[in-house]
């Protein structure tokens, strides 16, 4: 609609000899006062010679040719508010009953975007840092899916480094300790030894030199899959990742294959290309003390960031470099979108300019997106002195709190744990996804379950409010030509929305406006619900019946594009 109205005006302003106006079309603040307001008048009266007003009338007398469907009025000094007619939105309504998936659009179609989120690092916690970034990657991957792209999920995995030879060091050390170094051969006796060994192994690496080597010496191990240590490592790392996919099942990360994603990376194999890489540049690349570094352009405000270490060594600045051209081989991208929690916001900056120098092309189609911490009253987490809240334990507590509020006899024991599941997992995205990314959160049991405000759980019961008035209408048909009143309701214009919502959020990777719309369109269903009968056998019931089905598929559609669960009953 705002394209046809540019259309229209664009028309009007040439009729009137006028062009090169730049002018905007928008929704007013306030619904009574139209669908769509324009500054049109205000900024082409100047170039026209005309008050403001004077051109907005002769824009009008025009505009109202072109299209039946609107009327116009002048605002102000010349703001010109547009509404809508009836005939319109009964017209829109029938479509949107009649489309499939309604919402979506094909901005992006014949476009290959991949999304990496999450990254959890094998040996050590799925924290709720990874929760922040898989509850945005997943939603970005659904919003990009819907405006038509060919998208691919991916995740990248940091499976060598120092912080894997401190988690291995802890687990040999505590499974000698107890006499059990032979027993690490099943998953249940990894798990047992896993748990604190990362945060056991960083704390003696600060405090002990000794042990600093002995980690150090695992570490080039690893590196040259040294057998010492190699068959511990492989083992645990299957181990490991198995572990995430059950977390990631519950989470609803999937792409339809059977796995979480299309593509699982791994620093052990980005780590030696992207060597290659800095090695094979040394025009950009150049030596200091021993390491390999990338000076930062300090008029950008970019540090110098090293690359490859004193021995010889790719950090993650190298490997993140070579994985930017692995994933092209993958998955030719148009666009690769990253996910990061905002500490790595500097560094990326610097990323980014080396591969702008390395791989121009690539780094054009690279977009970044960062989140801030998730935190818990109780304050922030570290993983190095094993304060971590795991992302397990947040759901787990969320979800018995969500159980102990379902008090209706009409559920079972296992439907009543479904459920709380459903509304737990809810709850958290919901709480991640309301506001725009980059900023912290932190994360209120009461406000986040609460069923009366901003919540996931307050958008959940609307659509099993629907549900439940849905099949209490049983066959009765919903059919937007009986509606009779001459006045179009908010519900009904709130409704129509939807696809442009979806469209503005895919374009600026927001999820938080689709967040803000559903709320905004619960409410309005809610009032609807407390101040009409819908099964009252009237003339318009049909039609109280359609506005009724489109609120519940638009629920299900948008909780479906943040990732949470729409359940028929709660």
């Amino acid at each position: 609609m705002e394209e046809q109205l540019r259309e229209y005006i664009n028309s009007a302003l040439g009729e009137l000899g006028l062009s090169n106006v730049s002018f905007v079309v928008e929704r007013p603040a306030d619904m009574s006062h139209g669908d769509w307001a324009t500054n049109v008048a205000m900024a082409g009266g100047k170039l026209a010679g005309k008050n403001p007003r004077q051109l907005a009338e002769e824009l009008i007398a025009i505009m109202s040719r072109l299209s039946l469907d609107m009327r116009f009025e002048i605002a102000g000094q010349g703001f010109i508010n547009i509404k809508l007619s009836k005939e319109y939105y009964v017209k829109e309504l029938e479509l949107a009953l009649a489309t499939e998936n309604y919402g979506n659009n094909e901005m992006l179609k014949g476009k290959k975007v991949i999304v990496e989120y999450t990254d959890p690092n094998p040996f050590k916690e799925f924290h709720i840092g990874h929760l922040m970034s898989n509850t945005i990657g997943e939603s970005i991957s659904r919003l990009v899916e819907a405006s038509g792209a060919e998208t691919k999920r991916a995740c990248y995995q940091g499976d060598v480094g120092l912080h894997v030879a401190k988690a291995i060091w802890g687990i040999i050390h505590t499974a000698k300790a107890e006499g059990s170094l032979g027993s690490l051969e099943t998953p249940e006796a990894w798990d047992k030894y896993r748990g604190g060994a990362y945060a056991l192994g960083a704390k003696r690496y600060e405090d002990d030199p000794a042990i600093k080597e002995e980690i150090e010496d695992i570490n080039r191990k690893l590196y040259a899959k040294h057998e010492d240590v190699f068959q511990v490592y492989e083992f645990g790392k299957g181990c490991e990742l198995n572990n995430f996919e059950t977390i990631y099942k519950r989470l609803g990360t999937h792409h339809g294959g059977g796995w979480a994603f299309n593509y699982y990376f791994f620093e052990s194999a980005t780590g030696t290309y992207g060597k290659e890489l800095v090695e094979e540049h040394p025009e950009i690349f150049e030596k200091s003390d021993g390491a390999i570094v990338y000076k930062g352009d300090e008029t950008k405000g970019l540090h110098t960031r090293v690359f490859i270490n004193k021995d010889g060594l790719p950090t993650y600045e190298a490997k993140e470099l070579g994985l930017a051209k692995i994933k092209y081989n993958a998955f030719p991208y148009d666009t690769s979108i990253v996910i990061t929690g905002n500490e790595v916001n500097d560094y990326f900056r610097v990323l980014l300019d080396a591969m702008s120098k390395v791989f121009p092309d690539l780094a054009q189609k690279t977009e970044h997106y960062s989140h801030g911490m998730l935190r818990l009253p109780s304050g922030k987490m570290s993983s190095r002195t094993g304060d971590v809240i795991t992302a397990e334990s947040l759901i787990e507590e969320t979800k018995v709190k969500a159980l102990a509020k379902n008090t209706d006899e009409k559920f079972t024991d296992a439907e009543k744990d479904e459920i709380a599941e459903k509304v737990a997992i809810g709850a958290i995205k919901y709480s991640i996804l309301r506001q725009a990314a980059g900023k912290d959160i932190v994360f209120d049991f009461e406000q986040s379950l609460s069923f009366e405000g901003d919540s996931g759980p307050y958008l959940q019961y609307a659509h099993a409010r629907t549900r439940s008035l849905l099949e209490k209408a049983g066959e009765k048909n919903h059919n937007a030509q009986s509606m009779e009143s001459e006045e179009v309701g908010i519900l009904h214009k709130h409704l129509l929305r939807f696809p442009e919502v979806v469209a503005r959020a895919a374009q600026g990777r927001a999820s938080h406006l689709i967040a803000t719309y559903l709320i905004e369109l619960a409410r309005e269903f809610n009032s609807f619900y407390a101040n009409t009968i819908v099964l009252d056998g009237s003339s318009d019931e049909s039609y109280k019946l359609a506005l009724v089905e489109m609120t519940s598929r638009i629920l299900r559609r948008g909780l479906w594009v943040l990732g949470i669960s729409a359940p028929e009953k709660m």
